[in-house]
């Protein structure tokens, strides 16, 4: 059975940094691809980074800002996000496949 367990949200003020985390079990995250998306109250969700092997790809809105990487021994993958906004205050989730973790508040206000 696949698992995403999403974790490391919460309040952070405008231009401070959070690290989210994706606890993956029953896929092996070197093998597959893993994406971060994230939903704000009233938004659709949107996708946000992709890292599949060496590749990373990220949404413009925060390209410059967030990295995404994975720790093979660990089979996690993380999202580094830096010079946080007030707009990207959103529940994030990650995914592979079609499993979705739980997600995890980012919330950024001063």
């Amino acid at each position: 059975q696949v698992q995403l367990v999403e974790s490391g949200g919460g309040l952070v003020q405008p231009g401070g940094s959070l690290r989210l985390s994706c606890a993956v079990s029953g896929l092996t995250v070197s093998s597959y691809a893993v994406t971060w998306h994230r939903q704000a109250p009233g938004k659709e969700r949107e996708w946000v980074a992709t890292g599949y092997g060496s590749t990373t790809d990220y949404a413009d809105s925060v390209k410059g800002r967030f990295t995404i990487s994975r720790d093979n021994a660990k089979n996690t993958v993380y999202l580094q996000m830096n010079n946080l906004k007030p707009e990207d205050t959103a529940v994030y989730y990650c995914r592979s496949l079609m499993y979705w973790g739980q997600g995890t508040q980012v919330t950024v206000s001063s």
